[in-house]
């Protein structure tokens, strides 16, 4: 919301003055007050989520599949390595200002919270293969739940509303923008890779992140980082 700066407060002069200069003293602050209300403060903006990433050895795995896959599934858009990582709460655009009260809930919510393991493993499309619009691997671990509900719980009184849809882990390889038909390649595609072990990570960090869109992809930026406790 934008803010208004207040009109500033006149000062009674020190000696008498005339009528015609009390006037144009008058309408001087009222030129300044109108000048004030026309510039509001402008507010920073910044899109941001909440993500976990992998081990470079898995993501490492990863990026070597889709290599192998790009001549097979046509009509995607493959997410580059700096990208790849697990969303765990997108909170759109939030005012710069939020950042650390954000950086600081999740640092007292996770203080408890001891570091685990997942597991990187099949692919996947959503929301189905007659429709696809995002390929993914799937990402197993206990924690996991757990880890997305405290997220939630952190931002609540912040604002931030839980999301809707169930927290359904998996890391985001490629996009389809426009696929009416899906090539006949996709569905034995992902049978072959169904079972597959991409890997295991550990996860130790929750990352607050910037996003900055731009023609050639989104750019990431680290805001906060908090580490989860050793002793997994």
């Amino acid at each position: 919301m934008a803010q208004h700066r207040p009109a500033p407060k006149s000062r009674s002069p020190a000696l008498p003055i005339s009528r015609r200069a009390r006037a144009d003293y008058s309408r001087y602050l009222a030129g300044r007050a109108q000048l004030a209300a026309s510039r509001p403060f402008r507010l920073i903006v910044i899109r941001a989520f909440i993500a976990i990433d992998l081990d470079p050895q898995v993501i490492d795995t990863i990026c070597h599949t889709i290599d192998g896959l790009r001549p097979r599934i046509p009509g995607i858009r493959w997410i580059s390595k700096a990208n790849l990582h697990l969303t765990v709460k997108f909170l759109g655009n939030v005012e710069e200002a939020q950042i650390e009260p954000i950086g600081a809930a999740l640092a007292a919510a996770f203080r408890p919270f001891p570091r685990f393991a997942i597991n990187a493993k099949g692919l996947g499309v959503f929301p189905d293969l007659r429709r696809p619009r995002i390929l993914w691997v799937g990402l197993t671990g206990n924690e996991l739940a757990r880890l997305a509900t405290t997220v939630e719980s952190a931002l609540l009184p912040l604002g931030f509303a839980p999301e809707k849809r169930s927290f359904t882990p998996h890391l985001t390889i490629g996009r389809w923008r426009q696929f009416d038909r899906p090539p006949l390649t996709l569905e034995q595609e992902l049978e072959h890779w169904q079972h597959y072990e991409f890997g295991r990570s550990t996860v130790d960090q929750v990352i607050l992140f910037r996003s900055v869109l731009k023609p050639e992809g989104a750019v990431y930026t680290r805001l906060q980082t908090v580490t989860l406790k050793s002793g997994m």
